[in-house]
């Protein structure tokens, strides 16, 4: 991907920095900025120090908090388009990590350096706007996972999250089901085979095929 085809995308993505410096365009779009990066690559850690703000162009980064069991819940993803909330209170309040982002998908990704994001955050509206509207949609997003986690059935949280998706073929085991539900792995797979049973999915080594997509969305009504 060349530098030029970079910026292309970077503002089809990103239109927030459309009315950016040239100096500025040419710093993000440099070949040092770039990162490409295996699925599975983590890409912070909790306690680390927060390195740049990141620009998805392309895979995702699911951001997930462990608690002391070592039992992980998904707390959101991150898409081409997208950011990280997380980076960003860490970047604005001066601290480390709390939680840790895994590449989900080859992950390809813009980063913008810290003083950078401090001068844009100051002086550019349209760029400090799109991180607020972040907040306010993340927030929005976290307080449905709270709600969904202390009173939706597990059952119908993991139709959701299959739903989600955006094929019906997940290459994933049970263990990262059960991961990004905060649930254990026997649960998940008991219920995945009830799934199975009922023609709404099919189950194979590390994969699970939708077969009733419709069927499992009736869960999500009742």
């Amino acid at each position: 991907m060349t530098a030029a085809v970079n910026r292309e995308n970077l503002l089809k993505l990103y239109p927030a920095l459309a009315d950016l410096s040239a100096t500025d365009l040419d710093a993000l779009v440099a070949p040092g900025r770039q990162m490409t990066l295996p699925a599975g690559t983590q890409i912070f850690g909790e306690h680390q120090p927060c390195q740049g703000f990141p620009l998805v162009v392309e895979g995702s980064i699911k951001v997930l908090k462990q608690a002391p069991s070592g039992r992980e819940l998904l707390l959101y993803r991150v898409r081409p388009g997208g950011s990280c909330i997380i980076t960003s209170s860490c970047l604005l309040g001066h601290t480390d990590y709390n939680a840790r982002g895994i590449a989900e998908s080859p992950l390809t990704l813009l980063a913008v350096p810290v003083p950078m994001f401090s001068r844009l955050m100051r002086d550019h509206t349209p760029f400090r706007d799109f991180v607020f509207h972040l907040f306010a949609d993340r927030i929005s997003e976290l307080m449905q996972l709270v709600e969904e986690v202390a009173f939706a059935r597990l059952d119908q949280r993991l139709a959701k999250a299959l739903l989600a998706r955006d094929t019906d073929t997940l290459n994933l085991t049970h263990q990262e089901l059960a991961d990004e539900l905060g649930s254990v792995r026997e649960i998940v797979s008991r219920l995945l085979k009830g799934f199975a049973a009922q023609g709404l999915v099919s189950l194979g080594r590390e994969q699970v095929s939708i077969t009733d997509r419709e069927g499992l969305q009736k869960m999500l009504a009742v």
